[in-house]
């Protein structure tokens, strides 16, 4: 029996692109890094080329990234993954659970509808009321729909003078305001990582900085962290609506209880390794294989 061809679509040479190909390569002794802006689709013979190869033909397709930054033609991009799923093709997570969070609202209504606990949250394209909702939080953080690691975000308190000038600025930009407010992290959040729908464990996210958030990007450092058996059982519930086959729960211990912020689309390898001691790319290869060879 020949081993399963799997290719990796993510960022060539970013490092969680390129354990997950490693980890893959080393099981089967194949290798393929997509990248999706390169790929041709070809409706008529039904092809998805990537330099010379059809990935229609492949067993597997593991999404580790789908782009370097999110934005509506990122839901273009998973349509032609889509269509490799239509040919036979397993592909891992499943596009169409993928769409469902690349959008941060449908992320959020889809958490709301599950009745997961979450930051008080206002959605309007009114500029009265995004100030209304400001001045009501105290300080409202505006999130772009499509975005990752807090890129984007901003502040905005209610009492500040030049709050209307700057809602009428970040509305010029993201008419769709999505206002949130701002909670005490208490210098931590967490990452609680799934495989398969199944409990994998949880790093935390520790500030390092006076920056608002704690986001590596924002240079926050990982650390292990044992979560009590209730806040798995709240992760659990808020990642089991999309499907995924690999993610991370975001979530935030606060005086009024725990609370989640998102679903990532894709979880992420390094916290898992550097905060919980664990191999992600190995144990999602194994996961797959699993999945591509049932």
């Amino acid at each position: 029996m020949t081993e399963p061809k799997i290719g990796v679509v993510g960022i060539p040479g970013k490092w969680s692109t390129e354990a997950l190909a490693d980890a893959i390569e080393a099981r089967t002794g194949f290798r393929l890094v997509i990248d999706m802006g390169r790929v041709v689709l070809d409706l008529a013979s039904g092809a998805l080329l990537y330099e010379g190869t059809d990935l229609s033909k492949l067993d597997g397709l593991v999404i580790k990234k789908i782009s370097e930054t999110y934005s509506p033609h990122v839901l273009d991009r998973l349509e032609m993954l889509r269509h490799a799923e239509a040919r036979g093709v397993k592909v891992f997570s499943r596009p169409e659970a993928v769409l469902r969070l690349i959008d941060r609202l449908a992320c959020t209504v889809s958490l709301a509808a599950a009745g997961i606990p979450m930051p008080q949250t206002r959605i309007t394209e009114d500029e009265a009321a995004a100030l209304q909702a400001a001045k009501a939080f105290g300080t409202a953080i505006f999130k772009p729909l499509y975005s990752t690691k807090a890129r984007g975000m901003i502040l905005i308190s209610g009492d500040d003078a030049e709050a209307p000038a700057r809602i009428a600025a970040y509305a010029a930009e993201h008419p769709v305001m999505y206002i949130q407010q701002k909670v005490d992290l208490s210098g931590q959040d967490l990452g609680m990582v799934f495989l398969g729908g199944a409990y994998m464990c949880t790093y935390a996210r520790i500030s390092q900085s006076d920056s608002w958030n704690t986001t590596i990007h924002s240079g926050g450092k990982y650390a292990s962290f044992e979560p009590e058996p209730g806040l798995i059982e709240m992760a659990h519930r808020a990642q089991a609506p999309f499907g995924l086959d690999f993610t991370t729960v975001d979530v935030a211990l606060t005086a009024q209880g725990p609370i989640v912020f998102e679903v990532s689309a894709f979880g992420g390898f390094r916290g898992v390794k550097e905060g919980c001691g664990l191999d992600a790319p190995a144990a999602l290869t194994e996961h797959v294989l699993g999945r591509v060879s049932a």
